[in-house]
This record gives structure tokens, sequence and C-alpha cells, in this order.
């Protein structure tokens, strides 16, 4: 296993006046894709899904905080009933962080952007960032991958 493709529907409301996704509406879509892969509740059938690993809410011992996020706009995401598609995958696993790296892709198979989300776990009590655990990393581990190349950085 090393991607995830997450469908993701796109709503009127990210939509802008030029008939495409809003830049602003695509961080949504992104951190969509990112809780139906790490943070959702159990499937329909009770079972978990393989990488739901990292933990949240208002009650849970650890957060997760988005610290740096950057998308590359490849082409426009049009509106459609049908759902877009993210593909997502781990570019980097570090001491408390991690690196989700993704493709967004039209439902007509055109790429229309990358992106790259660095995630920090917190520990709720003190706020302060928190190691990751073995079986985190354990989970994590067969999502690695080679991370994105930016155009610009």
């Amino acid at each position: 296993m090393s991607r995830i493709s997450i469908p993701i529907q796109i709503r009127w409301s990210d939509i802008d006046g030029y008939g495409h996704v809003n830049n602003a509406a695509m961080l949504t879509l992104l951190e969509e894709a990112r809780i139906a892969t790490f943070w959702n509740a159990d499937l329909p059938d009770g079972s978990a899904r393989p990488t739901q690993t990292l933990s949240g809410g208002p009650t849970a011992e650890h957060f997760t905080l988005v610290a740096r996020q950057e998308v590359e706009y490849l082409a426009p995401l049009p509106f459609s009933q049908r759902p877009a598609r993210v593909d997502l995958w781990i570019a980097k696993i570090g001491g408390a962080s991690l690196e989700v790296n993704y493709e967004v892709f039209s439902p007509d198979d055109v790429r229309c952007a990358i992106a790259s989300t660095s995630i920090v776990m917190v520990d709720a009590g003190s706020g302060r960032p928190r190691r990751l655990s073995s079986e985190e990393r354990a989970t994590l581990e067969p999502l690695l991958e080679e991370p994105l190349e930016f155009r610009r950085r």
C-alpha cells in the first residue's frame, strides 16, 4: 500500500465566479481527504480503516495541528456532479510530525493540483509537540513514498 485515493464531492459553494474550485476551497478538499484517510470514525461494518491511526476530537489525548500547507495549481478544477479524486501519501515521518502529499484530479482525470501539508502531533494537555508512537509509525510507514517536487521552492 502506498497512495490512497479518496473521492471528494465538489460543492456548489466551492466554486468561484470563474466556474472552478476557489483556492481557499481547495484546502478544504485536501482536509476532507486527510480526515477520510486518518481520522474518520469506524467504517459502517464496525471496522477501522487500516490507516486510521491519528486521534482527534475535543476529548482526544493528542491533537494534530497543521503547521504548513503548500498548493501548486496546475489546471482549473471545474464543478461536476461526479467526484474529484485526491490521491495522498506520506512524504516524510519526523519525530513529532509528518508530511502528507496530494495530487488532485478532476472527474475527467486531469491533474489539477499538487499539495503538501505538514502536520505536528501535539499533546492535548500540555499543548506541546509529542513524538509519534511506534504503533503510529508502523501504520504510517506503508504510506511512505517520494515527496512531490514543486516548481518553485
